[in-house]
């Protein structure tokens, strides 16, 4: 079910809006925006992200994200180089100035894909550009759960880091519904692709 409440930004130039799209790790979120990016290739453009957690296999440095020693990335925070960052399950995230700024130069909407902690911080600093914030919600926590043991990808602790992190943070958007202009369930993947299309669809036709 998408639900929808009324933007208050004004529209401006599409290299200048910024789509915010979170979700707890197993929502689907990887696969909405890789259809998305699929369907409008020269439309939107992917921020790469921080982080100071290893690379899994076949992640390529710079494509899925920048792979980051945790001192270089500290460093950065401090010298203010990014509009977001976040430490989960003992590792660094962050969106970067340059990297938004780089998506937004070739006249490309760009698309952050970022935990709530981020959301919460872009809300809080305010962007120039307009933002849109996307949430991805899986249809229970049980069957997140399901989706997580079932794609094995984590050790016993970091999943439990991840359940644990996940549960606090659907519970905390359910207690802020406003925090959001979409709210889109994942239960089926061709209907929610189609909701996430539909919320994005005057993004795409704008000139």
């Amino acid at each position: 079910m998408l639900a929808r409440k009324t933007m208050g930004a004004a529209a401006c130039a599409p290299s200048k809006y910024l789509i915010v799209i979170t979700g707890p790790s197993g929502c689907g979120k990887s696969t909405l925006l890789n259809k998305l990016f699929e369907s409008y290739p020269e439309r939107f453009g992917f921020s790469v992200s921080h982080t100071t957690r290893s690379p899994r296999q076949g992640e390529q440095d710079g494509v899925h994200y920048h792979f980051s020693q945790r001192s270089k990335m500290q460093q950065l925070i401090e010298d203010g180089a990014f509009l977001e960052h976040a430490e989960f399950g003992s590792n660094l995230y962050g969106t970067s100035k340059l990297a938004v700024t780089n998506v937004c130069d070739k006249g490309q909407i760009c698309i952050l894909d970022i935990e709530l902690q981020g959301v919460l911080q872009v809300k809080k600093v305010g962007v120039e550009m307009s933002p849109v914030f996307v949430y991805i919600k899986p249809p229970s926590f049980s069957t997140l759960e399901q989706r997580l043991r079932d794609r094995n990808t984590e050790n016993k602790d970091s999943l439990e880091k991840r359940l644990s992190q996940a549960k606090k943070d659907m519970e905390y958007i359910a207690q802020h519904p406003d925090l959001f202009n979409y709210t889109i369930v994942n239960d089926n993947l061709d209907t929610a692709y189609s909701e996430l299309q539909t919320a994005l669809k005057p993004f795409v036709e704008s000139n």
